[in-house]
């Protein structure tokens, strides 16, 4: 992770740049004040909880709202680099990480085309 912008207080704006090895994703998590990921290179996966695997291409844009429990992560190939911007809330938390995402919730994703 690399972080590109982290604005100095009081702002609580952060954007990390991220590369995902092949497969490799985050755990369910979500975020007090959102979270917009961009997809910069690779393809990526990402899901909301009870919705379904969506495919990313470099150049797509997801905005996941507050509190929206998500993973984002790596297609099974190539590798996904993803660029993320976060806010943290007034106890500066940016990410409340939950459980694991299972190879059975991971392998539900659609083969990208």
């Amino acid at each position: 992770m690399d972080a590109v912008a982290a604005a100095p207080y009081p702002s609580r704006v952060s954007a990390n740049l991220v590369h995902f090895v092949p497969c490799a994703r985050t755990h369910w998590h979500g975020h007090s004040l959102s979270q917009t990921v961009f997809v910069t290179e690779g393809i990526g996966l990402c899901q909301r909880r009870g919705g379904p695997i969506e495919v990313l291409r470099p150049g797509d844009r997801v905005l996941f709202e507050a509190d929206e429990e998500h993973w984002h992560g790596a297609a099974p190939d190539p590798l996904m680099v993803r660029l993320a911007r976060n806010e943290a809330d007034a106890d500066h938390d940016v990410v409340h990480w939950l459980t694991p995402v299972t190879d059975e919730e991971y392998a539900a994703a659609p083969a990208p085309s």
